[in-house]
């Protein structure tokens, strides 16, 4: 169930949005102001429904606040064209004027969270128990995460985009050079032991295999 924050300040079309959007399975949170908004950002809303006008913050102000992979409509009776376009490439998804038509509303809102589902998933690299967020540069195993260094993630991501082939250290050390410039052949190997130490503490699988005489390849893709 997607949850849906909605920053409105008019109790009516606060109200409207909320049932009509409930009707639909959504879980709905409100916020009457722009600073009540950015509090209950810490309850990680799937999409935001934002009006501009606000009390406390304004719309322009607390989308400043919103972390860039919340998706956010905004919703207003501002209708200039100046007004859309600085919205949309200040980090809103769409633009939507009062009065609007509530199935026209709701079509944006399914589109709005199709497509941010489709970016999050893009983010992910799976393999097994593994979890590689390259948007977030985070990497979980059964739901604990490992704290890598630059140059371990580095590896990590290029072994598990390599279809389950064997890398070679000279590839691998190619592949990576743009983010880890500092690593150097000779060391590959050292990174690479510390990355599967790292593994071993939270998991008994050995993710990373090192392949005698060629290089190294990653175990139990899916």
């Amino acid at each position: 169930m997607s949850r849906i924050l909605i920053v409105e300040d008019d109790e009516d079309i606060g109200a409207v949005l909320q049932r009509e959007l409930s009707k639909d399975g959504y879980e709905v949170i409100r916020a009457v102001t722009g600073t009540e908004g950015r509090v209950m950002l810490a309850q990680n809303p799937d999409l935001i429904l934002m009006d501009l006008m606000l009390p406390g913050l304004t719309g322009e102000e607390l989308l400043t606040h919103i972390p860039k992979e919340t998706p956010v409509i905004a919703v207003s009776a501002r209708s200039s064209i100046d007004d859309k376009v600085s919205l949309l490439t200040s980090g809103c998804v769409d633009y939507i004027t009062k009065p609007f038509d509530i199935k026209e509303l709701k079509a944006r809102v399914v589109a709005a969270l199709r497509t941010a589902e489709g970016k999050k998933k893009s983010n992910l690299i799976k393999c097994g128990e593994m979890q590689i967020d390259t948007d977030k540069h985070e990497v979980t195993i059964e739901g604990k995460e490992l704290k890598l260094t630059r140059t371990e993630y580095a590896i990590l991501k290029m072994l598990a985009t390599g279809g389950g082939r064997v890398i070679s250290k000279s590839e691998l050390l190619d592949l990576i050079k743009t983010e880890t410039p500092d690593c150097t052949e000779s060391s590959v190997k050292v990174h690479v032991s510390n990355l599967r130490k790292k593994i071993k503490e939270v998991t008994d699988t050995e993710y990373v295999e090192a392949v005698w005489g060629i290089g190294f390849k990653l175990k139990g893709e899916s």
